[in-house]
């Protein structure tokens, strides 16, 4: 199995992405396959996209997002992959955010241009980028379950957070098992100062309670949807390695809610 690089210390230095060029072939796998592509108005320096595509006979409705962050480009490229490949099931609907924070990426920030963490404003809004984020999502019908495609610079492995308020069926379990077959898990007990299991986080603290909210956070909060998964590959491995690690756990997951269902 692939092992880190040990190139991080106190941050990101691994491999970079040029975000305009993944996002031309984002933008051009989805117009190939017959996604709609919506333009986010007022989003800020650079254009946000959204990538729909309805199920003739939806037995699921998915979300995915990722890139909100701009030192993490597995998530970027990962979702990308997905794209170019076509291999989605046909009776799900999807709605896809293939890169939630251009600018940060050309500078190779967690920030946006303006040195804002985009992904602990969705309480506030105080940034154009989640402002015309939020507008779509507000304006999408709910999903059956979420995915936020993320890494981590620090992470032995790669773990996940479940966001579950009513403690429904889920598949954290499915995907972990899926990526231990590329990419190890991280096993510390204690994940961001978080209680983790075997590479799992189950937030127990009401978001109420939290002054700065995630994304991940607000689509729960708001009904979007009532089961969100937040994917955290370990960005001190390859980027092959953490964009597989992100596509195989994505795979796992709408397999096994498919089946469930």
């Amino acid at each position: 199995m692939t092992q880190p690089l040990g190139k991080n210390d106190g941050g990101y230095f691994g491999e970079t992405i040029r975000i305009s060029d993944v996002l031309e072939r984002a933008l051009f796998a989805a117009e190939a396959h017959g996604w709609i592509v919506d333009i986010f108005p007022g989003a800020g320096e650079l254009p946000l996209y959204g990538f729909r595509r309805m199920a003739k006979r939806e037995r699921l409705s998915v979300y995915i997002s990722t890139g909100i962050h701009g030192d993490e480009p597995g998530g970027p490229v990962a979702l990308t992959e997905m794209l170019e490949t076509n291999a989605w099931p046909s009776d799900v609907s999807l709605f896809l955010c293939p890169c939630l924070n251009p600018t940060g990426f050309p500078e190779n920030t967690r920030e946006h241009l303006a040195g804002v963490d985009l992904n602990r404003d969705y309480r506030h809004f105080s940034t154009p980028e989640v402002k015309a984020h939020k507008e779509w999502v507000d304006a999408l019908p709910p999903f059956d379950l979420a995915f936020c495609l993320h890494e981590d610079w620090e992470a032995k492995g790669f773990y996940l957070y479940e966001l579950n308020p009513e403690r429904k069926w889920a598949a954290s379990q499915s995907m972990l098992d899926a990526v231990a077959a590329v990419c190890q898990i991280d096993h510390s007990v204690l994940i961001d100062g978080r209680p983790a299991k075997a590479g799992l986080l189950r937030p127990l603290a009401s978001p109420d309670a939290r002054p700065l909210w995630p994304e991940a956070f607000y689509i729960v909060q708001n009904n979007k949807t009532r089961l969100s998964y937040t994917l955290e590959a370990p960005s001190d491995f390859p980027l092959p390695t953490r964009s597989l690690a992100l596509r195989t756990a994505v795979d796992a997951a709408l397999n096994a809610h498919l089946a469930k269902r």
